[in-house]
């Protein structure tokens, strides 16, 4: 989210999800909702990361207009540290400790691991990114 900027659509579906939480009906939520809310909008931040957001006033309510920068900033910290969890996951499979993974490795990997890949799907993936040796830069895959 943070490489991107917010389109009214995506704002539209933070308010509604926003909205869901609040039970009294004045467009506010207790601060101690801000982690699930958070996580129903797509992120997953740890208490402490979310805590420092609000300060320790449990009881005070927040609006939507003060929730939204929460949201971004939550969503920029984790971007970078997904593409590193990622890389790190990648380095497993790096034999050879060089930043590159063997094409015909990673297809396999992506077709019978999680949400199966077709090979289409891992063609259009590699295309550009794959070498002559049939290698693959992952860390060129996460760049934007």
């Amino acid at each position: 989210m943070s490489r991107q900027t917010l389109t009214e659509e995506m704002i539209s579906e933070y308010q509604d999800t926003f909205n869901i939480f609040d039970n009294r009906g004045d467009q506010k939520v207790h601060v101690w909702q801000i982690g699930e809310i958070l996580r129903a909008c797509g992120q997953n931040p740890t208490e402490a990361e979310w805590k420092k957001y609000v300060g320790d006033d449990q009881d005070r309510r927040i609006n939507f207009n003060e929730f939204l920068p929460i949201l971004k900033e939550v969503a920029k910290n984790r971007d970078g540290s997904q593409a590193a969890d990622f890389i790190e996951g990648f380095k497993v499979f790096d034999k050879e400790q060089n930043g590159t993974i063997g094409s015909a490795e990673l297809r396999h990997l992506l077709g019978t691991l999680g949400e199966k890949m077709t090979e289409e799907e891992c063609e259009q993936l590699f295309q550009g990114f794959e070498d002559s040796q049939g290698n693959i830069n992952y860390e060129g895959i996460l760049d934007p």
